[in-house]
């Protein structure tokens, strides 16, 4: 406990942790206070977030290998004016839906990617970084429900836009974000194969994504039970990456998920059983982008942009087809123990 302890006091750079966390924070609350306001009243309003999820989530490969190829481009800047642009063409233009979502979706890419790299160049192979980064997403996703839903103006959205700029800025300050690689991260054991380590990594993504929607929360009637379950989300992908440099990352990777097994099963209808097992559940979010960062160190982006593709291949069934809430709790359970032992083979312990 205590050289766990101490391993975390040691860790560098982590200001760029919580940067980049502001960054993602408020990208999520520009888009999903967008897309709340923008599927109200709708007529098939399931294809605005089902199309958002593909061009904003399925391009970041591409763009991220764009930006491995010429570190420090510096892309929340250009993405950050689209997404702001985005929303005063949504908000004060007469201009067709599909306009200001693909600006909206194009912004979004651009800063997850760039707001990624500056992250993992700069972590030193540590998990607690990229964790407390990803983790500002779920923060943003409610806070930006919460806002549109109480009819917050767009004016009052694009102020919180603009908030990020010194933010930006301060990024900058970090010589790692001009780096061509990803220095530090080895987590994968020795003679595992690099596309088998990354195609295991992607896997997991998949199953995690789909269970995001999949988990059974008949409990989650009102806006503060959502509220809990995205705030609990986003403290267990922190812990996740944190815990993972205290204690381990194949320890912590196989406990959380098979640990969230019972609690997501037996909590449809008791909110606290089930928020435990979505903390453990998300626990595993900085893990997979370190298998593939391990195996792909010169080109973080397009690491990252792998499990952006596979959480758009893990969620896009939802929009088609649902299953029972038995089936759901039984493919849980199965894909839960699965993962575990794929993490199990793949993942080393770092050396201390």
């Amino acid at each position: 406990m205590k050289d766990g302890i101490k391993r975390l006091y040691g860790l560098k750079n982590i200001g760029i942790a919580y940067i980049c966390c502001y960054i993602h924070f408020i990208t999520e609350v520009i888009c999903f206070y967008y897309l709340t306001r923008a599927t109200k009243g709708v007529l098939n309003a399931w294809m605005i977030p089902f199309i958002y999820d593909g061009l904003a989530f399925v391009p970041q490969g591409v763009i991220g290998y764009a930006a491995d190829r010429r570190p420090g481009m510096a892309l929340t800047v250009p993405g950050f004016a689209l997404m702001l642009l985005s929303l005063t063409v949504f908000g004060f233009m007469s201009a067709s839906i599909y306009i200001s979502l693909v600006l909206m979706c194009l912004g979004n890419a651009l800063v997850h990617v760039d707001a990624a790299e500056a992250t993992l160049k700069n972590s030193f192979g540590r998990l607690s970084h990229s964790a407390i980064f990803v983790s500002g997403g779920s923060f943003g996703v409610i806070t930006g429900r919460v806002l549109a839903i109480y009819g917050v103006p767009v004016w009052f959205v694009l102020l919180m836009g603009v908030s990020v700029i010194p933010f930006i800025a301060a990024s900058f300050g970090y010589e790692g974000t001009k780096e061509s690689k990803a220095r530090g991260f080895d987590y994968v054991k020795p003679g595992k194969s690099p596309l088998c380590a990354a195609a295991v990594a992607v896997a997991v993504v998949i199953i995690r994504g789909y269970m995001g929607y999949g988990i059974p929360t008949s409990w989650n009637k009102t806006l503060a039970q959502s509220v809990y379950m995205f705030v609990i989300m986003g403290l267990g992908k922190a812990l996740g990456g944190i815990l993972s440099d205290a204690f381990g990352i194949r320890k912590v990777a196989v406990a959380s998920t098979l640990l969230a097994i019972p609690f997501l099963c037996l909590g449809d209808k008791l909110m606290f059983v089930s928020l435990i097992g979505v903390m453990f559940f998300s626990m595993t979010m900085s893990v997979t982008l370190a298998i593939l960062v391990s195996v792909m160190s010169d080109t973080p982006g397009l690491a990252f942009g792998l499990t952006t593709i596979g959480l758009f291949l893990g969620t896009a069934p939802i929009f088609f087809v649902r299953l029972s809430k038995g089936a759901d709790i039984a493919f849980i359970s199965i894909m839960s123990a699965v993962c575990s032992l794929l993490l199990n083979r793949i993942l080393k312990e770092p050396e201390r």
